[in-house]
């Protein structure tokens, strides 16, 4: 019983990282044209970026925003994680003119992202979307 558990423990392993390592390669395959134009501007805003790198999502997006914020603070770059529900009950006067901040959303339509879009926008703070819907509310506010 302990082989037969062993092997489909094994192959369920194999096949995961085949799966992810199919992922990694279309990811790669997609950075040509606008794609790696959209990256390297990125890039190069959070690199020059003169304040803190202020991330938000909400769901599962944001819980990859809050591992994408504490990454950023431990290696050196100042950054947080906004909740968008709080941000549009005040804490989105803790961002600056200074600050880039880095939108998660799979579906860019979010109601609570898409409420604070607008005084993003209108205070002239630089946004970053990072979506799966390049014709998106979210998509549509940012500047890449």
């Amino acid at each position: 019983m302990i082989a037969k558990t062993r092997e489909r423990t094994l192959k369920l392993a194999r096949d995961t990282l085949t799966i992810e390592a199919a992922a990694l390669h279309t990811m790669r395959d997609r950075l040509e044209g606008a794609n790696a134009d959209a990256l390297v501007l990125a890039v190069d805003l959070l690199h020059s970026c003169k304040g803190r790198i202020v991330v938000s999502g909400i769901g599962k997006s944001g819980h990859i925003a809050r591992k994408i914020a504490a990454t950023f603070a431990s290696t050196g770059s100042p950054a947080f994680f906004v909740h968008p529900a709080e941000a549009s009950h005040g804490d989105l006067g803790m961002v600056t003119k200074e600050d880039v901040v880095l939108a998660l959303s799979n579906s860019g339509e979010s109601q609570e992202l898409s409420a604070i879009l607008p005084i993003i926008k209108r205070q002239g703070i630089v946004l970053i979307a990072m979506t799966g819907n390049a014709q998106s509310t979210l998509a549509q506010h940012a500047l890449i």
